[in-house]
Order: structure tokens, then C-alpha cells, then sequence
């Protein structure tokens, strides 16, 4: 897809993260179908916090686009006055309100004295995943409930996808996926399982690699983030 990038000056404000989303309805059913010629489903739609644009939610991630689905803009949109990523801004409750819909089909590591939960997009053959799982008690100790979500970076028919189907549908999956980081076999086990569910979550968040952790203001943080600076990054987290 080639890519355009919006580069704007003293944009003026951000509106309010929590903007509501509406669902891809007929009102958008032209942008609905001007982003389908770029293989982009539409999840939902919001009014951008600049005059005359809309955000779409899909299942690539977060775009802006004209009104009458007209101009598509990928890239990062900065607002120069308040400093802060519009993206970023705009996709936090987006990702919030998805993730709290997921929680109960994730695999999670519980803090004994629970300050913050975060939820971590993994692999068990990526290495910073490993080293992160090997941190475990680390982040236990120190209050952070770690909460896993599949995601299979070769995607889906893939080897790794189909041992995280194994995982997710173990007796003891939290045994059976430290196993597979540890680089251990796992047995064979198949269910009704969230692991695709999960993989095109992610996508939808934008996500390509792993691990992916996401803050619970639904920051996301690409890549692998030791105890003690994760801890200064969720004190300031808002």
C-alpha cells in the first residue's frame, strides 16, 4: 500500500479521547466501501479532532479520511501545540474498549499485590517475549499483572499459530505456554480457542510485532520494556 504521510502545524486542540465510535452504518457506507478497495475492513467510525476528517477504526489499524471517503491518509497526524501523537490519543479507548471485551480469554500471570494490569500481545518463539516470561516473578513482585493474547507473528496456519491453539487449550495453559517460551513440545490439545480472535486484534491495534504492551490508559508500547522502566512508564501512564 503506498503510503501517505499528513504532516499538520499547530493543529489547535485534541478532542477527547473518550470521542464515541459508531459502528460502520449506512451514513459510511461510501468510506466503507472506499477502504475495502484498500482490503481494509471498517470497525468503527468517529468524527477526527480535525475539521472535515473522519477516523476509521480497521482491522489494520487507525486511518483518517475525508467525509465522503474521498482522500485517505496513513500516517501520523501531530498536534505541535498540545505535543502530543493524535494517533496514539485517539486509539487509547478504542483499544480499551476492545481489550476489556477479550479479558477473560487471556492467559494471566497475577501480582500477589496487584498495582496495574497490562496485556501483552506474544510469541513464544520471539526472543524478547522469552526474556520478558523469564522476568515473570519480576513483575508479579512488583504489582503488575501480566495478561497474555496470542499473537502468532507468521501468521495464521502457521506452526506457531497452531501451538498457540495447543496452549490456549490446555488443562494448565499458563504451564503449557511457559513451556513453549522455554522451548519445550506441547501436547497436542484443540478447543474452541481466541487465538485468531486475538491475532486480528492486534492487527487492528496496528500491531506487527511482538511483544506489544499495551498500558491500561490503552497506550501501546512496541517491544520488550524491563521491570523498572516499565514501572516509571505505567506512574505516568494517563
Amino acid at each position: 500500500m503506498k503510503k501517505f504521510v499528513l504532516a499538520l502545524c499547530s493543529i489547535g486542540f485534541i478532542a477527547s479521547a473518550q470521542a464515541q465510535l459508531k459502528a460502520p452504518e449506512a451514513e459510511y457506507e461510501q468510506v466503507r466501501e472506499q477502504f475495502s478497495q484498500l482490503n481494509l475492513t471498517v470497525k468503527a467510525v468517529a468524527d477526527a479532532p480535525l475539521d472535515g476528517l473522519l477516523q476509521v477504526f480497521t482491522n489494520r489499524g487507525l486511518f483518517f479520511t475525508s467525509k465522503d471517503g474521498q482522500y485517505f491518509i496513513e500516517g501520523n497526524i501531530y498536534d505541535l501545540k498540545n505535543k502530543v501523537l493524535v494517533n496514539d490519543e485517539q486509539m487509547r479507548p478504542y483499544i480499551q474498549k476492545q481489550l476489556a471485551a477479550s479479558e477473560n480469554d487471556t492467559i494471566e500471570y497475577k501480582a500477589k499485590n496487584e498495582k496495574y494490569v497490562i496485556n501483552v500481545f506474544t510469541d513464544p518463539t520471539c526472543g524478547y517475549c522469552r526474556k520478558l516470561h523469564k522476568e515473570m516473578q519480576q513483575y508479579n513482585d512488583a504489582g503488575i499483572t501480566v495478561r497474555y493474547l496470542a499473537f502468532p507473528r507468521n501468521g495464521l496456519g502457521s506452526d506457531t499459530y497452531l501451538q498457540m491453539q495447543h496452549i490456549w487449550c490446555s488443562k494448565d495453559s499458563q504451564s503449557a505456554l511457559t513451556a513453549a517460551k522455554n522451548g519445550k513440545d506441547i501436547t497436542p490439545a484443540m478447543c474452541q480457542n481466541p487465538v485468531k480472535a486475538q491475532y486480528e486484534l492486534g492487527q487492528s491495534f496496528g500491531i506487527s510485532g511482538t511483544p506489544a504492551i499495551i498500558l491500561p490508559s490503552g497506550r501501546l508500547i512496541p517491544g520488550y520494556q524491563p521491570v523498572k522502566a516499565l514501572l516509571e512508564q505505567l506512574k505516568t501512564d494517563a
